[in-house]
Order: structure tokens, then sequence, then C-alpha cells
């Protein structure tokens, strides 16, 4: 799908910085999505097309609300003479809405989770488990750091990927297209925090802006050496939180993950797909193996999250299963 004039990648920055609301919005910049915009609208949709009749956006319009219904209805007829048909993931309440007033059929797909940074203490009872697991990294050596995108060891980093993806197995996936990047053209804008031990980089954590009412940052994609010692991803989390803190930061957003916190007052406004709904149910019940959601939720409700919020897909006319295939392909679910 071809726009009037493609956007740069300062363009679509400078757009997230003045609309971007989502927590998960800056994902927009990650290498492989494209971005739709139309004449007469500031601002663009992030998207990829999946075969010859898909296209599925990340997250909804990225402009001002005024304006969002106006470039929905541009993609969608852009992409109905291309006889695609449209779909959308991780989008927030509102955008929900949006898209249900515009003939999708909408379920909630998961949640994500945010913690409020002012008064945000890691003591009380509540916070034992986190800071033994802090402690316990720091007494084995283990030191977490910032370090500026030009001063990052690319080769060290590189092996810490391999490692970690390695020992996840080849059933376990990443939800690619959900997930940041480390590289890309969104790199310049993230930083990064590393952890070492004996001299040896043991694991990163990146972290992501975010705009909008909520503005902060998004833990965004972690790494470990699978022998890293017991506490390294809560040390290099903590220490993170801490500096966010310290620079006034009001918002740490955890993520989204999916088939967690199906909850019935977060039920998806206008039609639903019961179909569709009994899959996610049934993946979030006994998909373990396809995608480790509940770990995910675990490791973030531990650090007591104030805000937790239900995010939803999005069907274009109804769910029909080439679509939900071809989204299951495009995340690497399957």
């Amino acid at each position: 799908m071809s726009a009037p004039q493609a956007l740069a990648d300062t363009q679509a920055y400078e757009m997230l910085c003045r609309h971007g609301s989502h927590s998960s919005a800056f994902l927009a910049m990650n290498s492989g999505n494209r971005r739709f915009h139309t004449d007469g609208v500031d601002g663009f949709v992030p998207y990829r097309e999946a075969g010859r009749r898909h296209l599925f956006q990340l997250g909804g319009p990225v402009c001002a609300p005024q304006d969002r219904s106006r470039l929905l209805d541009a993609l969608l007829v852009r992409a109905g003479n291309e006889r695609r048909r449209v779909a959308a993931v991780q989008l927030s309440r509102s955008q929900a809405e949006l898209h249900a007033g515009h003939d999708f059929v909408v379920n909630q797909f998961g949640a994500s989770f945010s913690i409020a940074l002012d008064g945000y203490s890691l003591g009380g009872q509540r916070m034992v488990k986190v800071r033994n697991m802090v402690n316990r990294a720091r007494r084995e050596g283990v030191t977490a750091t910032e370090v500026p995108a030009g001063e990052q060891d690319g080769a060290a980093l590189d092996a810490v990927d391999g490692a970690w993806l390695r020992a996840k197995g080849r059933h376990v996936k990443e939800l690619e297209f959900l997930i940041g990047e480390r590289g890309g053209p969104g790199a310049p804008h993230r930083r990064l925090f590393i952890a070492v031990h004996e001299g040896q980089t043991v694991g990163y954590v990146s972290y992501s802006p975010v705009f909008g009412a909520r503005a902060g940052w998004l833990y965004d994609l972690t790494r470990r050496l699978p022998d890293a010692p017991p506490g390294t991803v809560e040390l290099m989390f903590a220490t993170a939180l801490r500096q966010f803190q310290d620079e006034g930061c009001g918002w740490l957003h955890l993520g989204f993950t999916p088939f967690v916190q199906l909850r019935p007052d977060a039920a998806a406004p206008g039609p639903t797909s019961r179909l569709l709904h009994r899959c996610v149910e049934l993946l979030a019940a006994k998909g373990r193996a396809i995608y480790p959601a509940a770990a995910q939720e675990s490791f973030k409700l531990k650090w007591r999250p104030q805000l937790i919020e239900p995010e939803y897909l999005a069907f274009q006319g109804g769910v029909s299963p080439g679509a939900v295939w071809r989204l299951m392909r495009l995340t690497k679910s399957v």
C-alpha cells in the first residue's frame, strides 16, 4: 500500500511526539512497519501487509483525536481499492470504540500494565521478594548501568540475543510486530540498561519513549544469558526505575501481554466474535507452550502496577479464519 508521499523517520517520530497517546505507540518505528498517511491530516497509521488480502494496523491512527475517524476512513478506502481487509491489534479502549463504529468486530486480546512513579517505592512487605532478587544479583557481583547508544558493544549484545533465543526453544515464540527491537529507525530514541557479571555482558533491557498524558518510558525488550545470576533482570529493571524517578519521569509502562486479564468488565465495545473470544480464552488457559503469557503477567504484577488497561483486536466486517491465520503468521505465533 503506497502513501501520497513516504514519511521520513524524523517526520514519523515528530508525529508520535505530538499525537502518540498509547503506551506502545513507539513500536510504530520498528523496522518492517509501513506508515499510511493522507493529505490534510497530521498523522499516520502504522501497518504491515500480510499476504495479498490482509492489512494489519499496529494500534490506531496516530493523529489528533478529531482526525482519527478521517484517517481511518482513508485507510479503509485505500485498502478496499486493493481488495484488502483491515485488522488492528493492540487497540486502546477509545481506539476500539472508533473501530467498532467503522464496522469492525472487536474482542479483548489482553492487557497493558503501567506504574505511576510519583511516590512509588520498592519498600514494604509486598515488595520483599523483588528486593531479595535484586540484592541476590548484587551479592553475586552483577552491576547494572545505562549505556549510551554510541558506547554499546554490539557483539556482546548480539551474543546475549542468540543465547536467549536458543534457550527459549523452538516452540516458544515472541510476538514479533508487538514487541520492540534493538536497532531500526527508533534506535536513537531508546535507552539501554545492561547487566555485567565478571566482566561479561549477561543481559540488557531497552526502554522506548512514551508520549501523551502518561508520558514516560516503555519496558520494551529484555534479554539475558541463561546462566546469568538470579535477579539479573530485576536489578536492571530496578536500576532503570530509580533513574527514571530521579529524572522526574511520571510513568514506567510495562507493556502489553496477550491472553491475560480477560475480565467481564473489559468487554469490547460493539459486536464481538464468540469464536475469537473462545480461542483467546483457550490460549490463555492452555497456550503456555506457544506463548508464556502467564509468566509475563506474573513478572509485571510483582512490580505492583497501579494501572491495568484492556487492549483489543479488531477485524473489519467480521473475523475470518484467513485473517486469524495471517495474524498468527505475522506475529510468528505459529
